[in-house]
């Protein structure tokens, strides 16, 4: 099979994946098209492709999701091949045959393999006719809640509910015990319809330790298929990754060699073309063994992680994806792939870790990232996160000649990374690479959900950080604006002591602190029992050096709309700055009413008005981004107002009910 060589592509995505092909393509003499909703109308994957149309509103199914508006912006720009990136419309058959039916090349899998593997029990079922093991469980067509319950008791708990047309997480819930079960159920089933229109469930044995392991796989249209050997996604939180390297700790020779044919296996039972993903649950509970893994799904397009296969194997996916659309064979056979080093990738969100991962909006007004890193992003500084989308920042990603040298450096490169402008799950992803486990490699899929807390656990500004934001926020570090020498005496007065009172806020505390100038050009900021002596310096090509109890450090600062960050010592700091015109510092207690910590739908309202409830008690499910979110009662009370009902989109921050505490 042979096709004219693809001249234009338009990408049916936006954000760092868009991104990631416009690098491939325009390095391969390609043109970019890039698509854009309302929302995306300034974003990075606009301003970086060849040209660029708008496709609807915010509203991904009015844009993004949208086939017919996607299909008319191909043929209006002249491209001759769509390629889907992943989520959105990468996993849609019924998109992949019209894009071949309006004559265009869809650089994916066929549409037959699509629906093979869309439906996880009809993909199940394939995979076991193809001799690949998958797990034991209830894969068939009955969604009857009290035979899906007795198929539950019949496996054993714990079970995995997961929605069948799920993926990313989502539809997908673990249940420890019976009791449990039906609420779990309805929750799947709604966020399955909600994420992929199709609320339809299925059971499956929960592996008590397990460890996930997906093989990339690559197919050309001559019958030609290999294996780019192996990633370890084990480390999830909500099955959702976070961190993802290859190959796998542990992994033997054998087990790589049995795992690489039958994903190969698998790609060929269902005709497949281009680059997949087989996701396979290994039995870790007595190390790896080539006899204790399982299929879970196949994923028809490129992953999210597709880097770490790329930095391993010396490969550039995109340009295979290209490649093997434009019909020609294979660029390696298998004998010629081999594993070189290390390499490993953390996903930066926009989400606050301590408030259960709650995605985050906000102005990126300051954004650095390390040079010795593999950045993949679709945000530069000054861009504005929206909250239609997924909240991911970036991924970092770092390559080293053994796993503990790619781990170090990964570390460094997320204490090098430096974001002002919203909250990150920056810090949790420090302390997770720093955990032991993940240390010694001997990680299992709930390693983050059994050691949360800690993961998570607020910390107190250090008082170097105080200082810091402080000096910052006074407008000491503020560069020059001439060359008069009076120009560069901020802080300067004639003839007494110099100081000045600084009001910051962190975590709703606020702190005051008096800065006071010393003889040789520093600083003491007293707060409280504290006294910290430090000096600053401005380096060349910007941040600081700071120099405090003998030694010497970079630090850099931020100011932006009602806050400083302060960036020192591998960590990230937030303060407010309180506005003058609200008085006090003292902030107003809320802690009786239930928010909306983002804007949202209303899913499922489990209260009522004048209703008795008990501290922890679910009262309101949400959904935003595609993922639900439970609002519980903060103490025991009763519900004295309540102003969300099923279906009601809400603001971030809207007062959905109020809760009158029970007397002591």
């Amino acid at each position: 099979m042979t096709t004219s060589p693809i001249r234009k592509i338009l990408i049916a995505n936006r954000g760092e994946i868009a991104c990631r092909v416009i690098d491939t393509a325009q390095r391969l003499g390609i043109a970019t098209v890039a698509v854009y909703s309302d929302a995306d109308r300034d974003a990075l994957h606009v301003r970086r492709a060849d040209e660029a149309i708008n496709i609807g509103p915010a509203e991904a199914k009015q844009s993004y999701l949208n086939q017919q508006a996607v299909l008319t912006a191909a043929r209006e720009t002249g491209a001759d091949a769509i390629h889907p990136g992943y989520g959105f419309l990468s996993e849609n058959a019924d998109f992949a045959r019209a894009v071949e039916t309006a004559g265009l090349i869809f650089i994916g899998p066929p549409a037959s393999a699509i629906r093979a593997m869309g439906l996880k029990d009809a993909a199940k079922a394939a995979m076991e006719k193809a001799g690949v093991p998958v797990v034991p469980g209830y894969h068939g067509d009955s969604q009857d809640p009290d035979f899906l319950a007795k198929k539950a008791d019949e496996i054993g708990y714990p079970v995995l509910i997961k929605a069948r047309a799920g993926g990313g997480g989502k539809g997908m819930r673990r249940v420890e015990h019976a009791a449990e079960f039906r609420s779990a159920l309805e929750s799947a089933q709604r966020e399955g319809e909600a994420a992929f229109g199709d609320p339809a469930c299925l059971i499956e044995k929960y592996i008590s330790t397990p460890r996930h392991i997906e093989i990339q796989v690559f197919a050309d249209a001559h019958g030609d298929a290999v294996h780019l050997f192996e990633r370890d996604c084990t480390l999830q939180r909500r099955h959702q990754k976070v961190i993802e390297e290859a190959p796998a700790p542990g992994m033997t020779e054998a087990m790589r060699q049995k795992m690489g044919e039958a994903a190969v296996a698998a790609a060929k039972a269902i005709g497949y073309r281009g680059a997949g993903t087989v996701e396979f649950i290994a039995d870790a509970s007595a190390g790896l063994d080539e006899n204790r893994f399982y299929f879970m799904e196949m994923n028809t397009r490129l992953q999210v992680e597709h880097p770490v296969t790329e930095m391993i194997t010396g490969t550039d996916l995109v340009e295979w994806q290209i490649a093997v659309a434009n019909g020609e064979p294979l660029p390696k056979t298998q004998d010629e792939l081999a594993i070189t080093g290390w390499a490993m990738e953390a996903r930066l969100y926009a989400e606050d870790a301590e408030k259960g991962f709650l995605p985050a909006t906000g102005t990126l007004h300051h954004l650095r990232f390390p040079a010795d890193a593999r950045i993949e992003t679709g945000v530069a500084e000054g861009d504005s996160l929206s909250p239609h989308y997924d909240p991911i920042i970036a991924k970092l990603v770092v390559h080293g000649p053994d796993r503990e040298t790619a781990r170090l450096k990964l570390e460094q490169a997320l204490e090098g990374t430096q974001i002002a402008g919203t909250v990150t799950n920056l810090g949790f992803l420090v302390r997770l690479i720093r955990d032991r486990a993940f240390v010694e490699g001997v990680m299992d899929t709930g390693l983050i959900d059994r050691e949360l807390d800690q993961l998570t656990e607020a910390t107190p500004p250090s008082p170097l950080a105080i200082a810091l934001a402080a000096i910052q926020a006074a407008g000491f570090l503020d560069p020059a604006h001439g060359t008069d020498v009076w120009d560069r005496l901020t802080g300067f007065r004639l003839w007494g002591e110099a100081h000045r009172d600084v009001s910051l806020i962190h975590r709703n505390d606020p702190l005051r602190v008096r800065l006071t100038g010393t003889p040789e050009m520093g600083f003491t900021a007293h707060w409280g029992d504290h006294e910290v002596h430090l000096s600053c310096s401005t380096k060349t090509g910007g941040g600081l050096t700071v120099r405090a109890d003998g030694h010497a450090f970079p630090a850099s600062a931020a100011v932006h709309a009602g806050g400083v960050t302060v960036f020192v010592q591998g960590e990230t700091t937030d303060f407010a700055l309180p506005d003058p015109l609200q008085g006090s510092l003292e902030t107003a207690d809320h802690s009786d009413e239930i928010t909306a910590p983002m804007p949202g739908t209303i899913k499922l309202v489990a209260t009522a008005q004048g209703e008795a409830v008990e501290a922890g008690q679910p009262l309101i499910v949400m959904e935003a981004m595609k993922m639900e979110y439970t609002l519980t009662a903060p103490r025991n009370g009763t519900i004295a107002t309540l102003n969300a009902g099923l279906g009601d989109q809400v603001a971030d921050g809207a007062v959905l009910a109020t809760l009158v505490p029970e007397e002591a």
